[in-house]
């Protein structure tokens, strides 16, 4: 039902069958198929750990050989997602293939990609302690190794942007340009990661939620002490480049 009314949109829309795949070679229809896959085992992962409610979140990744992106389709439940029913837009966020409209944060994830080059994954959740720093327009601060190792600094603020367009997208781009950060907090909105892939953005939307929970804590017994910036140069180099197999 939920499903069928989503394509009646579609349609009204004038979106039509999708038939765009039929334009780009075996490769690229090959690469759509797995990253369909990855995505849409991905989005379990957020439901896993407890970072999103209902419907709210997405996890998006741009594929390598062509300029696309596959992401989760609006409005539909985590248990409904299936591989099949991920969508395909082009970096403007223009419907590919399937039969389902893509996320509401599509241009945000998309003007990401268009600008942000060597990104190729894209997580927004609304994680409780992270939204909450969100709804502050605090940043995070550097208290922890955990932060140093995977941030690299404080975790920082993006500017308030409605949905619907790509204001959102300006927003993670501005602030996340020149930052060591992976992680943003959209002022009154919540948390965006980025990374080397869907995983990778995945991962870093897991540890910014892990922090903002432990320094809200931390903050209930007192001020946190702040790492020394030289210390967190260190961490984050070592955990960047020498850490892990």
């Amino acid at each position: 039902m939920f499903g069928d009314a989503q394509v009646d949109a579609k349609e009204a829309r004038g979106i039509g069958e999708a038939t765009g795949l039929d334009a780009y070679s075996q490769e690229v229809r090959d690469e759509i198929a797995a990253v369909r896959k990855i995505v849409c085992d991905l989005h379990a992962e957020l439901p896993r750990w407890e970072l999103v409610v209902w419907t709210a979140g997405n996890v998006s990744q741009r594929l390598k050989s062509a300029d696309l992106l596959v992401i989760k389709p609006s409005g539909v439940t985590y248990d409904e997602l299936t591989p099949e029913k991920m969508v395909v837009t082009d970096l403007d966020g223009n419907l590919v293939d399937g039969d389902r409209l893509p996320s509401s944060d599509t241009a945000a994830h998309a003007y990401v990609y268009r600008n942000m080059p060597n990104i190729y994954g894209v997580v927004h959740t609304h994680s409780t302690y992270a939204t909450a720093w969100a709804a502050r327009a605090e940043p995070i601060p550097c208290v922890l190794t955990m932060m140093a190792d995977e941030f690299g600094g404080d975790i920082p603020v993006g500017p308030f942007a409605l949905i619907g367009d790509d204001s959102i997208g300006q927003g993670i781009v501005d602030t996340l340009r020149d930052s060591r950060s992976r992680a943003v907090l959209m002022r009154n909105h919540g948390p965006f990661t980025i990374g080397k892939d869907a995983k990778d953005a995945v991962k870093a939307a897991v540890m910014v939620e892990e922090v903002a929970r432990t320094v809200h804590i931390s903050r209930q017994l007192g001020e946190p002490t702040r790492i020394a910036q030289s210390d967190i140069d260190s961490l984050y180099y070592r955990y960047q480049n020498v850490y892990g197999q």
